[in-house]
């Protein structure tokens, strides 16, 4: 595989993952409760009820539930959102099918594009795991998945791109199948 179709398969997972992620912040689907007849689905900024006879109504936590918004879920997915975007333009920028910068800073931004990955796939994972384990008895929802999906993707791609990225003459990522000494 040459250098640049690495660097394309990972921009394009990257920007997979990174929309899993927006996806997994912005769905009410963390936790779905059944009551009788009417589910509640339950995110991360709102919670929608849903009467087996009528219309969904979505509402705020305080209005809905009287409860406080997981505020520490909310800042890491917001965060891994933030620094998923940085690094996908960091690494766009830095790839060798781009002429933005010089070709001797290119694998300085591949690593750094790679580091920021691997950060944003852990800080959605751990809020993740963390409501998993903090909701039992609830069924999850679907941004459950997406975000652990998502969270996978962006942290093998980042160490796919860590691994990869050392200094070669021509200033790119190295070949995969090629010579390491």
């Amino acid at each position: 595989m040459a250098s640049k179709t690495v660097q394309t398969v990972c921009v394009v997972l990257s920007a997979i993952g990174l929309f899993g992620v927006i996806i997994c912040c912005a769905l009410p689907e963390w936790f779905v409760i059944h009551r009788g007849d009417t589910e509640v689905h339950v995110g991360l900024w709102k919670v929608c009820v849903k009467p087996s006879t009528g219309p969904q109504v979505c509402g705020t936590y305080e209005s809905t539930l009287n409860v406080s918004p997981p505020h520490s879920t909310r800042a890491l997915t917001v965060i891994s959102c933030m620094l998923g975007v940085l690094s996908l333009v960091v690494l766009f920028f830095g790839s060798d099918f781009t002429t933005y910068v010089q070709n001797d800073t290119k694998p300085k931004l591949i690593r750094a594009a790679g580091g920021g990955l691997l950060a944003a796939g852990m800080l959605v994972i751990i809020p993740v795991i963390r409501e998993i384990s903090g909701g039992v008895g609830l069924t999850k929802g679907a941004s459950i998945y997406i975000g652990i999906l998502a969270g996978l993707m962006l942290i093998v791609t980042g160490g796919v791109l860590s691994y990869l990225a050392r200094s070669s003459s021509s200033g790119g990522i190295t070949n995969c199948f090629g010579n390491r000494a």
